[in-house]
């Protein structure tokens, strides 16, 4: 079951960098002071990328607890 650890906390982390990702980009927009429509334009590609890290960090973890679980 220590695989099942393995490959969680390898799901988290990959979730987290997306996470990462999406808020690195979405402060670049910010930063870019762009009006109202340009920055809604500029943040919409990111919500499925960050939605998907979420998920993927939060099945990740699961593993982890039912590795931990059945050890």
């Amino acid at each position: 079951m220590a695989i099942l650890v393995w490959i969680g906390a390898a799901m988290a982390v990959i979730g987290l960098a997306g996470i990462l990702y999406s808020l690195v980009r979405a402060l670049g927009a910010r930063r870019a002071k762009l009006d109202d429509e340009a920055m809604r334009a500029r943040l919409q590609p990111l919500v499925p990328i960050n939605i998907g890290a979420f998920l993927f960090s939060f099945l990740g973890l699961c593993l982890v607890v039912v590795g931990v679980v059945l050890a």
